[in-house]
């Protein structure tokens, strides 16, 4: 018999914490600097389409992407989320 979390009475909670998108964006735009989406992407492991919706919010960045874009600018992957070191 499969689990069934409701009829356990288990209710999943939506978690209380959110990334801010648009200012992870905005910092990997600020990694990135005058080089070009085209240029850049590749090196991340993604196409530029990806970049461009990271850049602007509207797509997270996957682990992958955050420990190449980490390992790339010297920057931690704590400050790429939250623009602080922490």
């Amino acid at each position: 018999m499969a689990y069934d979390p409701l009829s356990s009475g288990f209710v999943p909670r939506k978690s209380k914490a959110s990334a801010d998108l648009a200012a992870i964006g905005q910092r990997i735009r600020q990694l990135r600097g005058s080089e070009r989406q085209d240029d850049f992407a590749p090196a991340l492991g993604i196409t530029q389409g990806q970049l461009s919706k990271i850049e602007r919010g509207l797509l997270a960045p996957n682990v992958d992407v955050l420990v190449r874009l980490g390992k790339f600018s010297k920057k931690s992957v704590d400050w790429i989320l939250t623009g602080e070191d922490l």
